[in-house]
């Protein structure tokens, strides 16, 4: 379930830093558009039956922002996002990024809206369930039923089908015959969707981080299949050899380790109170998933995971804390009463929809135990609790079954971009989809997780393709491998005494390879820190103690003792280096830093983009990077 409730984190631009979407528009009066905001954009609350069929009476507000094109107006693309339970009109903000979306589709009209029981279209609010990022799979299933209750009847109105109709309902109250789709994660299916239910008026798709239309799988299967290769990804050649000989080895005995036994510790909080941490194999999965959204977490994981098999678990509940704080949303930024509303209504469960909630978890054992050997991975068959059929168990009856039309697919143009390191949505699904299209084209774009186009992506290879298929030109099928931004540390030493000495011998050159690495690390947490905390100046505790805090407004961090080498106590503050107005990939960062600790020659270091110097117990030191 952890798959999908997750914050779209975009990757931080290289010149800036700063969050590619933001927040805030004012509806403008129901049923007209008017001026609401800068370089044209236009906003309408637009009403929509709740229900279609007509049965139930009522109406739902649907919020929605359109951009002009600029000059000659070759079409109109619908901005799709994902979730299910984010609100489109608020994650583009199309018109604070109007240059950008103009740049990426010159000559469109651009419209973003709010699905119901998103943002502005009655938000959808579960407060117990919306809190539920620490919850075990069993606390989850029965705060969803909870939410059940807080929405009440008309949850029978939040899945897909109805989501693809109010699409249709924006199309015809902006007065255009066709539309182009650009749906992100979840925003696939409802393209694809509303592309099967209205064909004529499909001009085109865009594709990005491919959900099967009959997604997401009850119990992940595709998700859990395919986890090993976007690993393999993530540690390409050597990059990971420092951390662990074979992450997918790792990764999958730990998380059948924890399943079987649940690991339990506690962590500092930014105040200095401690925090327990409960980590079961559920839970282990969605940190590793989140690796494709966030490149600290990809870039720690390997080596805090290597360190939990042998003992030292410090690192990686650290890691789970901070990677759990990123997945604490408001509603407003991703409803999980909707989430869970539009995939209880959609799932393909084991029961018939209309299956009493008593008998549901004999049926599901039972589809459990038959799968065949391999369906769930190197996972055992717990693993499968990692699926919406758990999250949806004591959903009230119909649960599941509201599938899409089955075909045929229309005949438009289609262009399907996926990351080879992403985990969530695996790049599989892109060639399963693509292969029901007439015209489907596929960019892969190695290196890169969740989310490419706009994101992942800053080699701008995917944005190039989506430009060469708008134009009728082949896209790229494969770009060149992207570069982690930062890249991948090595293990965790157990002490200073393990670590090959660099620069000098003897304990000072020990000294001087635990505070690089220990440089290396803090970059990584850095970026976690902004990730766990919307980019803000909270600080965090090191691995081992100490405290890092990010600068308020500058590309930099401040440590104050800060602990990844147990004994090695690293002080000063660090700015990440940029050359020739973009950042060095992976990111390397300058400063200054005092070294103190019971296992440490005390001294003051400076790094550069390519070496450190300075002294260490009063003599010079100095090694390349």
């Amino acid at each position: 379930m952890r798959l999908s409730m997750r914050r779209s984190l975009a990757v931080l631009a290289l010149a800036s830093l700063a969050t590619l979407f933001a927040s805030g528009r004012a509806a403008a009066a129901p049923g007209r558009f008017t001026a609401c905001g800068q370089d044209g954009l236009e906003c309408m609350t637009l009403q929509v039956p709740l229900d279609r069929t007509g049965v139930t009476p009522g109406t739902v507000p649907i919020y929605v922002e359109r951009l002009p094109a600029e000059g000659f107006q070759r079409g109109t693309m619908f901005l799709i996002a994902g979730g299910p339970g984010q609100p489109s009109a608020e994650t583009f903000n199309i018109g604070r990024n109007a240059a950008a979306f103009r740049q990426l589709f010159p000559g469109y009209q651009l419209v973003a809206y709010d699905d119901r029981g998103t943002g502005k279209s009655n938000l959808l609010i579960c407060p117990r369930f919306q809190a539920t990022v620490t919850a075990t799979v069993d606390q989850q299933a029965r705060l969803a039923a909870e939410c059940a209750s807080t929405i009440g009847p008309t949850r029978v109105f939040y899945g897909t089908r109805d989501h693809a109709e109010d699409i249709e309902a924006v199309r015809k109250a902006i007065g255009v015959d066709k539309v182009g789709l650009w749906g992100t994660s979840y925003g696939t299916k409802l393209s694809v969707a509303y592309a099967l239910a209205h064909p004529d008026h499909t001009e085109r798709l865009l594709l990005d981080s491919v959900v099967r239309p009959e997604g997401p799988d009850p119990f992940a299967l595709p998700v859990l299949q395919e986890m090993p290769k976007g690993l393999r990804s993530l540690c390409f050649s050597t990059t990971c050899a420092a951390a662990t000989p074979d992450v997918v080895r790792d990764v999958a005995t730990l998380a059948n380790r924890l399943a079987a036994r649940p690991l339990t510790g506690t962590v500092l909080r930014p105040s200095g109170k401690p925090a327990k941490v409960r980590l079961d194999g559920p839970t282990f999965l969605g940190i590793v998933v989140d690796t494709d959204l966030n490149p600290g977490l990809a870039a720690e994981l390997p080596a805090a995971v290597n360190a939990a098999l042998h003992g030292r678990p410090a690192p990686l509940l650290r890691l789970v804390w901070l990677d759990l704080q990123s997945s604490s949303l408001s509603a407003q930024d991703l409803s999980f009463g909707l989430f869970v509303a539009t995939n209880c209504d959609d799932g393909q469960f084991p029961w018939d929809p209309s299956t009493p909630v008593a008998q549901r978890k004999a049926i599901l054992d039972a589809a459990r135990a038959a799968l065949p050997a391999g369906a769930t991975g190197p996972f055992g068959k717990w693993a499968t609790d990692f699926g919406t059929a758990a999250l949806c168990l004591l959903w009230p009856s119909p649960a599941g079954g509201d599938r899409l039309p089955a075909g045929p697919y229309p005949d438009v143009p289609v262009l399907l971009v996926n990351g080879d390191r992403d985990l969530r949505t695996p790049v599989a699904n892109a060639f399963v989809v693509a292969s029901r299209f007439p015209r489907a084209q596929i960019t892969v774009v190695p290196g890169v997780g969740h989310s490419v186009i706009g994101g992942g992506d800053y080699t701008n290879c995917a944005d190039n393709a989506v430009r060469a298929w708008l134009n009728g030109s082949v896209p790229t099928p494969r770009c060149p491998r992207v570069a982690p931004l930062v890249a991948p540390i090595a293990a965790f030493p157990r002490s200073v005494a393990t670590i090959p000495a660099v620069g000098a011998s003897g304990p000072r050159g020990r000294t001087l390879a635990a505070v690089i690495r220990t440089v290396r690390e803090s970059g990584a947490s850095w970026l976690l820190s902004r990730a766990a905390f919307s980019g803000g100046s909270v600080s965090i505790s090191g691995p081992y103690g100490g405290r890092l805090r990010p600068a308020a407004n500058s590309p930099a961090f401040n440590l104050n003792r800060y602990t990844t080498v147990p004994g090695v106590q690293v002080s000063g503050r660090l700015e990440l280096v940029f050359a020739t107005f973009r950042a060095v990939i992976p990111f390397r960062f300058e400063g200054t830093v005092t070294v103190r600790g019971p296992k440490a020659v005390r001294g003051e270091l400076d790094f550069t983009a390519t070496s450190v110097s300075g002294t260490l117990g009063g003599r010079a030191v100095r090694a390349r990077l």
